[in-house]
């Protein structure tokens, strides 16, 4: 092949760039000039290719004969076969919910959609949900609720260069997804504001006006007592809250409490600082606009999905949705955590973001699908409720993963693989032996980005292709391969074509007349215009004018049924977890610059892996009072379990939290730390905050 334009295989930035292969077999990378990267990549992005020869890579199928044997080889017939006899039988015995998938917010477009009609018409079980209910559900629900609609930006991201403030709750994307950085540094270049709210002083934070050194767990606290100082300083919109919202007043009531010296003293953010971060964002409204923005540090809590009500309460009450250069977003981390959302892999959902219990949906869909919508099954439990229930009496007994690594991503680690221990049948599709792959009693070799051709949506809603680059190696197949030959064999084969743009076809036509709309889009469009923003739907009459898509939401009303924003009164309530005397300091979890997600790609990149390792960032007081030195092994303690990394000494966190980034399995893997405690409307656990202890380990 020559060269081919194409995405990173990486975050939702999704930067352009282009694959040249060599004879040599290796590919090189060049950046492509687009609209959210600008001609930029990170680290990750450079090495993206390297993935693609390495020799961790799973070109055959495995299967295991017995518990506790090992994996051997297995011809794709074969392991289909078993597969398929384990669904059988596990259906046969226990029923069809015993039958569950787990997919990824990695996965194209067309196979995020063909998981979730493979497990509502092929096995026709309830159990599927993804790993994006680990990563955007919070922002979704609080978004939904707000304003009809979950669009993670409802702007092109390049309108954030032309605002006056940007206040950035719990995200770092200076090293998360470096090149979105240049549109937050143009805001700070041209005299506007930059906030940064996060309990370290992150690589963000260091390039921001002003930082908010907010402590774990009181996000929700900040973000109400923002919103009071809204109102009490005189900054509220007050025409636009009459114009476009509704429910102001019941949310002032939750907020008129938070004055600022009990947000200062509970979340450890001076007076000062909250006074001008108010000050900044109202300017902004009041000049060339003002942008509020989450991410997962304050979206990934127990109560994450009330701190993004707040925040935009915080967003309503200054009248920016809607406006230029202004708005409320959530900055979304997975490759394809926006369209791998919206078209039918979570646990409540049909395609085009239509809820699964809607009857006119249901009819919708199955119209499309060709069955009837009594046969589709309904609501399924969260990700997390999914896999405590494998293995118990009325849980599944067997469970497909596609795109996730769970046995590390999934909090309360050890309990994770104790329920995957339980299953009957466990397969995994992957590119490699994942933490996960490695429990598995079939593993299915799929190709991976650069092999395959499709479509992505990235963080804007833009819906972009994914090109092929090279081709896979002999024995590996695409996903679509693997449930189509799955479907053949339980019977359906017919409904489940392998050819991606024939998929995408179906997914327009699933998803025309919802919410996320895709019906207009074609790949023809996304290759002519590059990219095309939802909704978009097709033409109403033949030979009218294409759609041109919207790539800004809100500008004439929300799409709720009276066309108003929803203000949602929230109250701010602990951790699930506190400290105590046994477990006296707070634990929060992020990323890392050159690793991505569990780490099971990255940390097969040599380049990657030798620049990174498991550390604990630790305050110089803390260290002190621990006995800790820098470079020390340290174990970090929870009421879970324990994860063990280098002791990093930093001043750039609050002297009663400590840090450990999450890409690590094993006994350095935190997550088999961290608290399952979960959102009661988002069903999000609460990464970011627990309580523990540490304890020095001797060499």
């Amino acid at each position: 092949m020559g060269s081919t334009a194409t995405h990173c295989s990486y975050c939702a930035l999704q930067c352009a760039m282009t694959l040249s292969p060599s004879a040599d077999g290796t590919v090189a990378v060049r950046p492509r000039e687009f609209p959210t990267n600008r001609g930029g990549l990170c680290q990750k992005g450079w090495t993206a290719a390297d993935l693609l020869t390495s020799p961790h890579r799973l070109t055959g199928p495995l299967v295991r004969d017995e518990r506790g044997g090992d994996l051997r080889p297995a011809s794709w017939d074969e392991a289909l076969d078993v597969v398929t006899a384990g669904i059988r039988a596990t259906q046969s015995r226990h029923g069809r919910d015993a039958v569950a998938v787990l997919g990824g917010g990695g996965l194209t477009n067309e196979k995020a959609y063909q998981l979730g009609k493979f497990a509502r018409v092929a096995l026709r079980t309830k159990n599927i949900d993804y790993n994006g209910r680990y990563c955007m559900s919070s922002a979704a629900a609080a978004s939904n609720r707000a304003f009809g609609i979950d669009r993670g930006l409802p702007f092109p991201l390049t309108d954030l260069a032309r605002t006056g403030a940007v206040l950035v709750a719990g995200g770092n994307v200076a090293e998360t997804m470096p090149p979105f950085m240049q549109h937050l540094t143009a805001v700070r270049d041209r005299g506007g504001a930059l906030v940064v709210a996060d309990p370290r002083r992150t690589a963000t934070a260091d390039q921001a006006t002003l930082h908010l050194p907010v402590m774990p767990g009181t996000d929700l606290a900040l973000a109400l007592g923002l919103f009071h100082l809204a109102v009490t300083d005189g900054h509220v919109d007050r025409a636009y809250v009459a114009d476009r919202t509704t429910g102001f007043d019941a949310a002032w009531r939750a907020a008129a409490q938070w004055w600022p010296e009990r947000v200062e003293r509970i979340t450890g953010v001076s007076v000062r600082a909250q006074r001008a971060t108010v000050r900044a964002l109202a300017d902004g409204a009041r000049g060339d606009g003002a942008v509020i923005l989450t991410a997962r540090g304050a979206e990934q809590q127990s109560k994450g999905t009330d701190t993004v009500s707040a925040l935009i309460n915080l967003a309503l009450a200054l009248g920016l949705p809607g406006r230029p250069n202004s708005g409320f977003g959530c900055i979304t981390g997975q490759g394809n955590g926006q369209g791998g959302r919206e078209h039918g892999q979570k646990a409540d959902q049909l395609p085009g973001y239509r809820r699964i219990d809607d009857p006119a949906a249901r009819a919708h869909v199955a119209g499309v699908w060709g069955v009837d919508p009594d046969d589709l099954p309904g609501p399924g439990p969260s990700a997390y409720e999914l896999i405590e229930s494998l293995g118990t009496d009325g849980g599944p007994r067997a469970l497909l993963v596609h795109g996730t690594n769970l046995a590390v991503s999934s909090p309360r680690g050890h309990r994770v693989l104790e329920r995957l221990s339980t299953l009957d049948l466990l397969v995994v599709s992957d590119l490699v032996l994942s933490e996960t792959a490695e429990l598995a009693d079939v593993v299915l070799p799929v190709t991976q980005w650069a092999e395959e051709d499709g479509t992505m949506t990235n963080l804007e809603g833009r819906v972009i292709r994914r090109r092929q680059a090279v081709e896979p190696p002999p024995g590996v197949r695409t996903e679509l391969e693997v449930l189509a030959g799955l479907a053949e064999r339980l019977g359906c084969g017919e409904k489940f074509p392998t050819d991606p743009e024939a998929v995408f076809e179906e997914l327009r036509r699933a998803s025309a007349g919802g919410v996320a709309d895709y019906s207009g889009i074609s790949w023809e469009r996304i290759d002519t215009d590059g990219g095309v923003f939802w909704p978009c739907p097709a033409p109403a009459e033949p030979g009218a004018a294409d759609h041109p898509g919207t790539p800004r939401l809100f500008a004439d009303g929300f799409p709720t049924p009276d066309a108003r924003a929803r203000f949602v009164a929230v109250e701010h309530r602990p951790v699930a977890e506190d400290v105590d005397g046994d477990h006296p300091v707070y634990l929060t979890t992020g990323r890392v610059l050159q690793q991505y997600q569990s780490g099971a790609q990255t940390r097969r990149i040599p380049a990657l892996a030798a620049a990174a390792e498991p550390h604990v960032e630790i305050h110089p007081d803390l260290a002190g009072r621990s006995g800790l030195a820098d470079g020390d092994l340290v174990r970090v303690v929870s009421r879970r379990g324990d994860a063990v990394g280098r002791v990093r000494i930093t001043t750039a966190i609050r002297a009663d939290t400590v840090f450990m980034p999450f890409h690590w399995g094993g006994e350095q893997a935190v997550n088999r730390v961290t608290n399952p405690a979960l959102d009661p409307v988002s069903r999000m656990p609460e990464f970011k905050v627990c309580a523990v202890r540490l304890e020095r380990v001797m060499s």
